[in-house]
């Protein structure tokens, strides 16, 4: 039988707990990726025949078949760039995963690399045979990880993403948060900068984000100076100059951005 859930001890020796995600979840969310990408193919091929249906027989003549070898590369870079990009710089999240709510993360919990992300979406032409990817069903079956053969090389696995169930404990942060006007929108961290981030430093940016309200103002400056000595100087920002208040801001915000890759029901 498929096991479900996997255990992983971060290399920071921390313990999650994962729920992975089997063939139906993952089936479902290929499902959408692929009518996204068919509506595209075909808005491609319309665009291809509205021109060179305006071309005279004998120039179609000398431009061979030109004009058809683009947009069949064209259709190539997309089908395969799609779940590339999209897992890589939306952690690990098509739009099909998405909506199905499950994510792509490395076998030790972190995020997917890009060189992860390149490897099992270039296996897919491997998973895809001999026709319309019944290895890679076949694999993720089987597999008591549900891998298929891009994940296997890649050293990744595919689980669901559960947000924590914790309103209560939040609401207090949330309220300090919305009433300084921050958002994870408005923050210009760099993208090699969290992802350097691990699951050790997130579990010390939720717990201070946490006992954040509940901090005496003295205590809270203190705890804010050596959180930010810890996490900011790792991502390239400076805090010599900064006031109590400065760091505080970009601490929650930094928090509002890990919340999304970390924050999962353990």
């Amino acid at each position: 039988m498929n096991q479900e859930n996997v255990g992983i001890k971060t290399p920071e020796f921390v313990s999650l707990q994962f729920q992975l995600a089997g063939l139906g979840s993952r089936t479902a969310a290929f499902i959408i990726d692929q009518l996204i990408l068919t509506v595209i193919n075909i808005l491609i091929v319309i665009a291809l025949l509205f021109y060179m249906n305006g071309m005279s027989f004998f120039y179609m003549l000398e431009m061979n078949s030109l004009p058809i070898a683009i947009a069949i590369i064209l259709i190539f870079l997309i089908n395969w760039g799609y779940f590339f990009i999209f897992e890589f710089f939306s952690g690990g999240k098509t739009i099909g995963k998405k909506i199905i709510g499950i994510r792509v993360i490395q076998e030790n919990g972190h995020s997917i690399t890009l060189l992860s992300s390149f490897i099992r979406n270039l296996l897919r032409i491997i998973d895809s045979l001999p026709a319309n990817y019944f290895l890679g069903l076949i694999m993720i079956f089987f597999h008591s990880k549900h891998k298929r053969i891009g994940d296997l090389v890649a050293g990744t696995i595919v689980v669901h993403e559960q947000k924590t169930k914790q309103a209560k404990k939040q609401t207090a942060i949330k309220k300090e948060i919305a009433q300084r006007g921050l958002t994870k929108e408005g923050s210009n961290f760099e993208e090699w900068g969290i992802n350097s981030l691990g699951s050790k430093e997130w579990h010390l940016l939720k717990t201070y984000s946490n006992r954040f309200v509940h901090l005496p103002l003295e205590e809270r400056g203190e705890v804010t100076r050596e959180i930010a000595a810890i996490l900011l100087l790792k991502i390239g920002i400076i805090i010599e100059g900064k006031s109590i208040r400065e760091l505080e801001n970009i601490l929650l915000t930094l928090y509002l951005v890990m919340k999304d890759e970390w924050e999962f029901d353990l």
